[in-house]
């Protein structure tokens, strides 16, 4: 795949506009941890990376909102809230997925499957997930959108910024900030309702009914995506967030990422006609600083691949607006490999020999040499994105057969230890045991209990009549049924004692069953 376009008509000396911005961290010179920090006003961005964060805010956005909004029926037994994590009766909801406590392993799994997708994908495009889906990234693209609709673009805030106090000024600084609460508050508001029926949640909670809890959620998240999305913003990835110095880790010379090609921009002038006429070298950056103006970090690409760059690709559109006026080839700054950047390089200074030229790069009638490396989509299937895309699938196959075959009916036998068994007066030993049946669907049903093994023996349960091996216990959806029962050996049978029996639980309409291997306590003197 070319990520280039085909060379346009030369305007090498059309008027483009130089920007004020400096990088407020550069990678020669690195600003002390403590220094006061520099305020960053990106400039809007447009194309095609822009629109494709817009997409992303919007599905990412929609789904926190919406999500606990969506209705799933379940029977009149269970909540009809799609996804709901339900603490107080110790359920995870996720549409037709109900997990108990201890099926947590299928959460566990969930967050193996994130961890590796994320090792995936920053192994085949870099920080993919920083630049676009991180929630601070979400959320601080979100504020920025009420800033400049309320202040404007670039220019109009950094001279509102500087401007003294004025009613206009404390006017639109208000209305930002009440809007940036409002944001805030829902964010809190929208957490809470994963946790309770969000309807009632919502009554109860703005008739101040709702639980303690509620309010101080609400409060905490308020306070932090106000603080992080609006107050820090940057900071939060360059001094807070681990991941900016883990991703390199993750990355090798055929990831792509956000890449200045100064095998073709440098070096940098503003007349390249001038240059011409003088016998002078000059490559394709106009050193407009348009890369720099909107980026949300304040770095400057040109230098190289940086901790704090998110790789959010919207120098990548300014710099692509600029070639289109001057008559360039798009592609200044776009997603490459290491190995293709260090190629190209190595084409435009002859092995590292000589300074750039971009003029090695390019055939004599203008348009790129056929040597210059262009991103080849097949290098994403290479070995370590494979072994990455092998265990994340197999984790997912995993869980879905543990969906798949899991039972929803479990038993859990539990022997008295006070007394272990009890002799009656014909010489018969009885021990106790309490059973407790799980049913984990939400619909009442009938379970079949039942003794397998010590064809002797015969069961008693607490509140039913009678000494039988098999009886029938009720039990009610998504609850837990106790029941106490006794099961007697007679004295001619205490010799088999030893191989102990078998409690069988059984659905007889959904066959499904499930087994407990007990133990039978004789004297010793028996013994």
């Amino acid at each position: 795949m070319n990520l280039y376009r085909s060379p346009m008509p030369a305007a090498a000396d059309a008027p483009v506009e130089r920007l004020n911005a400096e990088p407020v961290n550069s990678a020669q010179v690195r600003k002390p941890l403590y220094e006061k920090r520099k305020k960053i006003f990106p400039k809007r961005a447009e194309g095609r990376f822009r629109q494709f964060k817009w997409l992303v805010m919007a599905i990412t956005l929609g789904i926190y909102y919406l999500t606990p909004w969506i209705r799933w029926d379940r029977g009149p037994h269970a909540p009809d809230q799609a996804v709901l994590i339900d603490l107080a009766s110790r359920r995870f909801y996720v549409f037709f997925i109900e997990i108990w406590p201890q099926e947590f392993f299928f959460v566990a799994g969930l967050l193996v499957m994130a961890g590796f997708g994320l090792f995936l994908v920053t192994s085949a495009v870099g920080r993919a997930w920083c630049g676009y889906t991180c929630p601070q990234t979400v959320w601080v693209g979100l504020f920025l959108v009420v800033e400049r609709f309320i202040e404007g673009d670039r220019n109009a805030r950094m001279k509102l910024d500087a401007a003294p106090w004025t009613l206009s000024k404390l006017r639109k600084r208000v209305t930002k900030h009440v809007i940036w609460l409002a944001i805030a508050v829902a964010t809190g508001g929208a957490w809470i309702f994963y946790f309770a029926d969000a309807p009632a949640l919502l009554s109860s909670f703005l008739h101040f009914d709702a639980p303690p809890v509620a309010y101080i959620t609400v409060a905490i998240l308020t306070f932090t995506t106000y603080t992080l999305g609006g107050l820090l913003r940057e900071q939060v990835c360059t001094y807070m967030c681990p991941w900016p110095r883990i991703q390199a880790a993750m990355l090798d010379e055929n990831s792509l990422v956000v890449t200045y090609n100064d095998w073709r921009g440098e070096p940098r002038g503003r007349h390249a006609k001038k240059a011409a006429a003088a016998g002078a070298v000059q490559g394709d950056c106009v050193d407009c600083n348009a890369c720099v103006a909107v980026c949300p970090m304040g770095i400057d690409i040109r230098d190289g691949l940086q901790m704090e760059c998110i790789t959010c690709a919207l120098c990548i559109d300014a710099c692509d607006s600029v070639m289109d006026k001057v008559g360039h080839e798009r592609g200044l700054i776009s997603y490459a490999t290491l190995a293709d950047y260090s190629a190209n390089m190595a084409l435009a200074t002859d092995n590292g020999t000589k300074p750039i030229d971009p003029r090695r790069v390019r055939k004599p009638e203008g348009g790129f040499s056929s040597a210059v490396k262009h991103f080849d989509w097949r290098v994403i299937f290479r070995g370590r994105t494979l072994l990455y895309f092998t265990v994340w699938a197999l984790v997912g196959l995993g869980l879905i057969y543990g969906l798949l075959a899991r039972d929803r009916l479990e038993l859990n036998v539990l022997h008295d230890r006070n007394p272990q068994f009890v002799v009656e007066s014909d010489g018969a030993v009885r021990n106790g045991y309490q059973i407790k049946l799980l049913n984990m669907i939400p619909e009442p049903r009938v379970i079949r209990v039942s003794i397998e093994g010590l064809p002797e023996a015969t069961m008693k349960m607490m509140g039913q009549e009678g000494e039988a091996r098999v009886f029938l216990i009720p039990v009610q959806p998504d609850k837990v049924t106790n029941a106490r029962i006794f099961v007697t050996l007679p004295k001619a049978a205490i010799g088999i004692a030893a191989d102990g029996f078998s409690l069988v639980a059984e659905d007889e309409a959904s066959h499904e069953r499930d087994v407990y291997k007990a133990r039978f306590n004789i004297p010793e003197v028996v013994q």
